[in-house]
């Protein structure tokens, strides 16, 4: 009986480049608007679900990933590092979701891939920084979680031990399968894509991209079905759509505010040190230090 790993991975937009057009009237971010990347945490976790693959005899990757069409970049990058195959959940039902409906189009996800005995996901996606959707999944899941994980102290076919990164130390912590682990930005920057992997997978693709493209891949996927892409929508996954999309999140964005941060006024300083002892009274004299 093979060993089941799944890895969730998000697309995200790029934060370092963010402008006015970011955020859509109602709240939402503006995905278009912005580059899209694989959320840095996410690689962390696909590492460490690489490593532990290494370890295990049978054991395989699936990648899950929920998005537009242009999602499947995730799935292909994924596969380029190691994973064995990956699905992009996509439907017009799920667009808006905050972090309860995400973790409940993901778990109902994970569940319709049948018997899973390791969930690895990024800490917290940049996009939103909530760190919610990875133990909400646990949750739904009913298994147990371990958080922050840094790196992986042993692991056998029936459970893992963990080294977590706190805020004030560190902890080793030990779970049973199946469980659901979350994985700190400290831990093992993902490995790089394998050259030969690259030129297998370089034609994968998905439904909706192929339609996007106008171009017809069923002989593509007859001759070699390894680069089909797995596309799932709401209905596929078997999900409550009360639950799904803006519908089924009761989380809202009331108000945004463009802050500009703009200078008013500057000193010009020489390097002595009457000057620098000028500049030091002045910070302690209006609280900035001291």
């Amino acid at each position: 009986m093979s060993f089941k790993i799944v890895v969730l991975a998000k697309q995200v937009p790029d934060t370092r480049n963010v402008g006015k057009d970011a955020m859509k009237e109602d709240g939402t971010v503006n995905r278009a608007a912005l580059p899209a990347i694989f959320n840095p945490e996410d690689l962390n976790a696909l590492e460490m679900a690489l490593e532990i693959k290494d370890k295990i005899t049978d054991a395989s990757i699936s990648v899950i990933t929920m998005g537009p069409a242009r999602a499947a970049e995730i799935i292909r990058d994924s596969i380029y590092r190691g994973a064995d195959n990956g699905i992009v959940v996509s439907d017009r039902k799920v667009a808006g979701s905050d972090t309860l409906a995400t973790s409940y189009t993901i778990s109902q996800a994970v569940r319709k891939l049948g018997k899973v005995d390791l969930v690895l996901c990024g800490r917290q996606a940049i996009d939103g920084d909530t760190a919610q959707v990875g133990p909400q999944v646990a949750e739904k899941l009913e298994i147990p979680q371990i958080t922050y994980a840094e790196e992986v102290i042993g692991v056998s076919a029936q459970s893992i031990r963990i080294k977590r990164r706190l805020e004030r130390g560190i902890e080793v912590v030990e779970s049973a399968f199946p469980c659901l682990i979350t994985v700190h930005g400290s831990a093992a920057a993902c490995r790089f894509s394998n050259a030969k992997r690259v030129m297998k997978y370089k034609h994968a693709i998905s439904a909706s991209e192929a339609a996007e493209k106008g171009v017809d891949v069923s002989k593509l996927w007859d001759e070699k079905p390894y680069l089909k892409i797995e596309e799932w929508n709401a209905d596929f996954i078997e999900a409550d759509d009360s639950r799904l999309g803006l519908g089924g999140s009761p989380t809202k964005v009331k108000k945004i505010e463009n802050v500009v941060l703009a200078q008013k006024e500057s000193i010009n300083l020489s390097p002595s040190d009457e000057d620098m002892d000028g500049l030091m009274k002045e910070l302690i004299a209006a609280h900035i230090i001291g």
